[in-house]
């Protein structure tokens, strides 16, 4: 242990050991999102669930995710042109599990394509539909940021993860 870990000022984090850091940052509650596009060069759908998620700006529309570079699919969503971000509602954790690592992803899954034919999901508690306006380099990530061009807005209450698990919230009245 360090001097600093010692007296209560916390840990230094450690690229070799990832696990204490990872459970620290899983102590902020996430909303749970699908972020969907089209394999790079073609029409074939690629989805991801994230809860790297935030908004940047009102005027102009803008957010962001990240992507991390060890994924599979980063490739295709780092070169995509447009994307669209589902906001999970309590009920779709079967959803964010279709585009985890293991998942089924568009196999059997109905979908309709936006004009820049971004695959869209029905039933999100929100969507989000946006053309890339920037990516970033952030250590082992790709920040994308996205400029909504159309948003929808549904009903029901979030699904939240939360130190490695799903979750839900209420708001308070």
């Amino acid at each position: 242990m360090t001097r600093a870990e010692k007296s209560g000022l916390g840990h230094v984090p450690d690229p070799a050991q990832p696990r204490q850091l990872r459970d620290a940052l899983g102590c902020f509650a996430t909303g749970v999102t699908v972020i969907t596009a089209c394999e790079a060069g073609s029409t074939t759908p690629v989805g991801i669930t994230v809860n790297s998620f935030a908004s940047v700006s009102l005027d102009p529309a803008l957010v962001l995710w990240s992507a991390a570079r060890s994924s599979l699919r980063h490739q295709h969503f780092s070169a995509a042109p447009a994307f669209a971000i589902h906001v999970l509602r309590a009920d779709q954790a079967p959803l964010a599990d279709r585009f985890t690592r293991r998942g089924h992803g568009f196999e059997g899954l109905d979908f309709l394509r936006n004009e820049h034919d971004v695959p869209l999901l029905d039933g999100a508690l929100a969507r989000f539909e946006c053309v890339t306006e920037a990516t970033h380099e952030g250590g082992d990530h790709t920040i994308i940021i996205g400029r909504v061009v159309r948003f929808q807005v549904g009903q029901g209450e979030p699904l939240t993860f939360f130190r490695g698990g799903y979750g839900r919230i209420t708001a308070l009245d």
